[in-house]
């Protein structure tokens, strides 16, 4: 399994249009048919902490069942590809967090 975690960043000067569509396409992402699971959300209203971050505007965390999957979600998916097409022009800074969990 790879868990595929990215955390974005929007532009401040997006119109309620722009969000919206972001926001549709953003969860389309995490209805991937191939995925163990997939989520995406906003910051949650936890605690101010030193360790914490809730700066980003949104965030998902893509779970594959294999590398395979994940490389040909990086490579091939028509679904990411979208994606990053149609709202990589809407984020100022994305980070990404790629994982294998521990046995």
């Amino acid at each position: 399994m790879l868990i595929h975690n990215a955390h974005f960043w929007l532009k401040k000067d997006l119109s309620a249009e722009d969000h919206a569509t972001f926001e549709s396409e953003v969860k389309r992402l995490a209805q991937i048919s191939y995925l163990e699971r997939g989520f995406v959300g906003k910051p949650a209203p936890t605690e101010e902490r030193p360790v914490t971050d809730h700066s980003f505007d949104y965030a998902t965390s893509l779970h594959f069942k294999s590398m395979e999957d994940h490389e040909f979600y990086q490579k091939e998916c028509k679904d990411h590809a979208r994606f990053v097409a149609t709202c990589k022009a809407f984020f100022e800074r994305v980070i990404v967090y790629d994982f294998s969990p521990l046995s």
